[in-house]
């Protein structure tokens, strides 16, 4: 039976989502921790596969609407790929519903959450500070960069589903300034779709995936991020950013301590 906590959990992630950007991740699996008592392993592995679903339809949309420079998706991917593979492995060394794993994950979770929080609420100033400080990245970051912040994100995101978006779209803003914000969008999302199905299947593979949970989740969500999308056009961002911004902080904290 599908509990109506989880399909009210889905829809109001889906709308704060839609209505602010913030990926889902940094939302739903705090929520699944603290809210619900999951095990970290089993809210990151579901709420991986729930990611891929929902990217999926948004890689689409943005390939359709040539908003996607699958030279960058391949670079982040050449990082990431690896990298989510080994954190795999070391989970199932370590066994990915023990202790050891579930401390590991919310650390991690808090971590994200953090940088996260920091990325959101003070964007404009950490571009302009690395911008400022390797002055060559205005032109054109060095490919190993790239990769580099595929393999970090690989990782992060694999031990939190947290990480892909809001740390990724500042990390590409950085290295590719020159690019339009739509283009830096679309590829974010398309690189987190591999990246996503690749730790999601990876935690199916461990048998950390709650499909009872995903279902219901999906359920509420879709509806969810559809009225926040509409309701977006009447929200203040500066107010929604800093209110995210906050509340990811706090989360982030509760998750370390």
């Amino acid at each position: 039976m599908i509990s109506p906590a989880y399909v009210g959990s889905g829809l109001l992630v889906g709308l704060l989502v839609g209505m602010t950007g913030v990926g889902g991740g940094s939302l739903m699996t705090p929520l699944l921790v603290l809210g619900f008592g999951l095990h970290p392993a089993s809210a990151v592995g579901t709420d991986l596969l729930f990611a891929a679903a929902t990217k999926s339809v948004g890689t689409t949309v943005h390939s359709a609407g040539k908003t996607v420079e699958w030279r960058i998706v391949r670079r982040l991917a050449v990082g990431s790929v690896p990298m989510t593979g080994l954190s795999l492995l070391v989970m199932a060394h370590l066994g990915a519903e023990s202790h050891a794993v579930g401390q590991m994950m919310s650390t991690t979770l808090g971590v994200a959450l953090l940088l996260s929080a920091v990325s959101l609420l003070f964007k404009g100033w950490i571009i302009g500070k690395i911008s400022a400080r390797f002055p060559r990245l205005e032109r054109e970051s060095p490919a190993w960069m790239t990769m580099l912040v595929g393999g970090m994100l690989g990782v992060l995101v694999t031990l939190s589903s947290v990480g892909a978006g809001a740390l990724g779209t500042v990390a590409l803003v950085s290295l590719y300034p020159r690019l339009p914000m739509v283009r830096i969008v679309g590829s974010d999302i398309a690189h987190a779709v591999p990246l996503t199905l690749l730790a999601g299947v990876g935690h199916w593979w461990l048998g950390t995936i709650h499909f009872g949970l995903l279902g219901a989740l999906l359920m509420g969500s879709v509806p969810g991020i559809i009225a926040g999308s509409l309701l977006a056009r009447w929200a203040p961002d500066a107010l929604l950013k800093f209110g995210m911004g906050a509340i990811l902080a706090l989360v982030g904290v509760k998750m370390l301590f």
